[in-house]
């Protein structure tokens, strides 16, 4: 399968790609704060600079993207026909960094929380009360 845009609309189309502040991002950001748990964003004094960090309770959650993250054994991820062999490697080191990233958040004390985006195509509201669950039982 080739892609259906030309260059230049698939150029513009990629640089309207957020790396923070997304949708899903801000509906997880919004939940926690009604219920009531405080965080800093994008903290840049640790590994990776998490999306939300709890410093009450020591946690840490990663928002990640389907495509760029390569979430396996998803329907939003699967590798393009065109130019395969670029985000190939690019994907792959993605993947190598998150699990170095989640090692030494880890290795430092933190808990590390990965939410995907598939999980909020619904608006899934029970996986977001899970999670808030499992961080308030962790202080």
């Amino acid at each position: 399968m080739t892609d259906v845009h030309n260059k230049t609309v698939r150029s513009f189309n990629m640089s309207q790609i957020k790396g923070k502040d997304t949708k899903p991002e801000i509906f997880v950001r919004k939940f926690l704060f009604f219920k009531g748990l405080r965080f800093r964003l994008h903290y840049i004094h640790l590994p990776g600079k998490p999306d939300i960090v709890l410093p009450k309770y020591k946690t840490i959650i990663f928002i990640h993207g389907c495509f760029f993250h390569g979430h396996e054994n998803c329907k939003k991820f699967h590798f393009p026909d065109d130019n395969n062999e670029f985000w190939f490697k690019k994907i792959t080191e993605n993947k190598i960094r998150d699990e170095i990233v989640e090692s030494s958040l880890r290795q430092m004390g933190w808990r590390v929380i990965k939410i995907w985006t598939c999980e909020f195509s619904n608006k899934n509201i029970n996986r977001l009360l899970e999670i808030v669950d499992e961080i308030k039982e962790y202080k």
